[in-house]
């Protein structure tokens, strides 16, 4: 079993959602944690009120992950406070919905800093670290939205899938050397997503809660799966690939999508 206690988490996307369930759970097991998000008051909150009821350390680094320099900027503050890593959590990400050409250039550049350069550069940095003392723990979220492309979340579904593989691909080098990887593949969630995304639409099916998925996402650690989906039938619906053609799942998939105006 991975014990937490006394070990030091960092988690992107740390103010709300998923990201704020991590926190609440591992702090309940005894992890310290370092918060990140960009929201400096969330943020402080959060670190009171943990610090408060479970007696643990947090350290909070407010930083915008979807801009150049970020990541680095953001190891480097961690070593200042000599900080070491036992659990690394890519967790911030969001989403952009309608026709890809009639969508801001900008907020889609931003979506890929985030999404997908922001999970390299940052496993990339305190990689190493985890690797000289053959021991550490990556959880990078993914998305059902990486088992397929999604028409009108075009370049969200690519950044989820760039995750998945990664991950993955993460998981088999490094599975003898100490460091586990884990790719979170949760489906809708009652988080401030589908807020940022502006539409309500791009929610397909029961919205799970982010308690849950931090649930799953613990389980399947401790059972050293490669990557876990919470919920059976988003875990049905990633599986659909493997058996409808590539046609007949964009179809599908565009349909259920579809911007209504």
């Amino acid at each position: 079993m991975i014990s937490l206690r006394n070990k030091w988490t960092l988690i992107t996307g740390a103010s709300s959602g998923i990201g704020e369930a991590f926190a609440h759970e591992l702090a309940a097991q005894g992890s310290h944690l370092i918060v990140v998000a960009r929201s400096e008051a969330k943020l402080i909150a959060l670190s009171e009120k943990l610090q408060r009821e479970h007696h643990i350390q947090v350290e909070v680094i407010v930083s915008d992950l979807s801009q150049e320099g970020s990541p680095a900027r953001l190891y480097q503050q961690c070593v200042e406070r000599g900080l070491s890593l036992d659990i690394l959590i890519n967790n911030a990400g969001f989403a952009t919905y309608g026709l890809f050409e009639q969508l801001s250039g900008a907020r889609q550049h931003e979506e890929v800093m985030l999404n997908v350069l922001a999970v390299v550069d940052l496993t990339h940095l305190f990689l190493p670290d985890m690797l000289s003392r053959n021991s550490g723990v990556v959880i990078n979220v993914a998305s059902t939205a990486g088992f397929q492309p999604l028409p009108n979340m075009a370049v969200y579904g690519a950044t989820k899938a760039f995750v998945l593989s990664f991950t993955q691909a993460l998981w088999e080098e490094n599975r003898k050397r100490g460091v586990q990887f884990l790719a979170l593949c949760p489906g809708s969630t009652e988080t401030e997503f589908f807020d940022i995304v502006g539409a309500n639409e791009a929610s397909v099916g029961k919205r799970d809660t982010p308690q849950n998925v931090v649930q799953v996402a613990l389980r399947s650690l401790q059972a050293k799966k490669v990557y876990a989906i919470p919920g059976f039938r988003n875990y049905i619906s990633a599986q659909l690939p493997r058996f409808l053609s590539a046609k007949q799942m964009l179809f599908i998939v565009g349909r259920m999508l579809r911007t209504r105006h």
